[in-house]
């Protein structure tokens, strides 16, 4: 009889829930709105309803389910399956897995959103072929996850933030409180900042026009369009953002020396735009490349679906 396991994918906008098969393919999914600020147990309540949805929509019955994972969006301590601190929903210090199980009886795992997707790739996605793996998520933060052996790495059971290893001393403030961050300069949020920047010294920027005179439309494929009409300002403002981002990623391969980084984020979008160059300064700035040292770059493969198929794994690869 085949199995199946319910990932469950938290997020600050919706909630999406897919039943997962044992060749971690979706064999349906149903999405709700988050409606974050209610109560946790109105959200939970919601999750554990919309499983069932996707259950039946699924054919099988609620004792085909073996598990369910369920990804969040903020610190979780997977030892002890407490979400620490979950800004996007306003969730500090639950205790989630007695919560779910009034609601539904099953076995339940809990973990970060982005080590989710960090083993949905491994498993079922662009990674497949590899064991050791960096993922990296581009966008309003830079979120990260870690598998090595094909299990996902947690250190003391509060995840990996890679976004917020220093890369400039003294720099940018960053959202946690620090200066200098990963996050501050390879975010998505980051990337717009500096074109901002570039606009206010360059009024006859081609981002100006492309953006209709609004700033606030300014977004990664607004600067990246930019650049393939050759404008100077985004020009200069991409091979900085790719510059910070490249240090970023050979500090992470010198510490750790993965088979490949895997980029997920739809910045990632952009194509040889960005991974040209920024393969060139990984290669730059890794410590001993000869004989496989230089991991690939490549770009995640499944997009919003990830989250879902990844915390399906947290029962299974830990």
């Amino acid at each position: 009889m085949s199995k199946y396991y319910l990932g469950i994918d938290l997020g600050g906008t919706d909630i999406k829930v897919g039943v997962i098969s044992e060749d971690y393919s979706i064999a349906a999914k149903h999405i709700i709105p988050t409606n974050s600020g209610r109560p946790v147990e109105e959200i939970v309540s919601d999750m554990a309803a919309a499983g069932r949805i996707a259950v039946k929509t699924a054919g099988i019955t609620e004792s085909d389910i073996v598990h369910a994972g369920v990804g969040v969006p903020g610190t979780v301590n997977s030892k002890t399956n407490e979400v620490v601190f979950a800004n996007n929903i306003g969730w500090r210090h639950v205790d989630f897995i007695p919560i779910f199980q009034k609601f539904w009886d099953i076995p339940v795992f809990l973990g970060n959103d982005a080590d989710a997707a960090a083993l949905a790739e491994v498993y079922a996605g662009a990674a497949r072929e590899y064991d050791n793996v960096i993922l990296l998520t581009l966008g309003t933060g830079v979120g990260g996850g870690f598998v090595f052996d094909k299990k996902l790495f947690t250190g003391n059971g509060l995840g990996t933030e890679p976004g917020h290893i220093i890369i400039v001393m003294d720099g940018e403030q960053c959202t946690c409180g620090s200066r200098g961050c990963f996050e501050a300069y390879a975010s998505v949020t980051g990337l717009i900042r500096e074109a901002l920047r570039a606009m206010e010294e360059d009024p006859h920027s081609l981002l100006h026009e492309l953006c209709g005179g609004d700033s606030s439309r300014i977004n990664g494929r607004v600067i990246f369009d930019a650049v393939r009409q050759n404008d100077p300002a985004a020009k200069i403002v991409v091979e900085n953002y790719v510059k910070y981002l490249g240090t970023g990623i050979a500090s992470l391969c010198n510490a750790l020396r993965p088979q490949a980084v895997i980029l997920g984020g739809g910045v990632c979008d952009a194509g040889e735009p960005l991974f040209s160059p920024l393969g060139k300064i990984v290669e730059s700035l890794v410590y001993f490349t000869d004989n496989g040292g230089l991991p690939p770059i490549i770009k995640a493969d499944l997009g919003n679906d990830a989250g879902m198929i990844g915390a399906a794994l947290f029962g299974i690869a830990r």
